[in-house]
């Protein structure tokens, strides 16, 4: 199952006691904090969870796969997620050793 933006707000309300209006608020400000700045094409670094970061593509030749024509897909940019060592040791159930 899926986390959802309405299960993030009823975390922050039962958590840290925000009234559900200012949590919603809350999220909803920084969801679009980060959207504002991938799409500015700056990078999202979260210390202890991962890198938000925007890729530029090339264009580059693809096909219809219905009617098997070739064509040229345009230049685009994406998000690419990686995640934090302190992150990907918690999710393969490993202790980070302290440096």
């Amino acid at each position: 199952m899926a986390l959802t933006k309405a299960d993030i707000v009823e975390k922050v309300y039962s958590q840290l006691g925000f009234p559900k209006d200012k949590s919603f608020q809350v999220i909803e400000s920084l969801i679009e904090s980060v959207k504002g700045s991938l799409a500015s094409g700056d990078d999202v670094l979260v210390s202890g969870f991962g890198k938000f970061c925007v890729k530029e593509k090339q264009p580059r030749k693809g096909r219809n796969p219905a009617t098997g024509e070739s064509t040229i897909l345009p230049a685009r940019r994406v998000v690419t997620f990686k995640c934090s060592e302190r992150l990907r040791s918690r999710l393969n159930g490993k202790k980070r050793s302290k440096s």
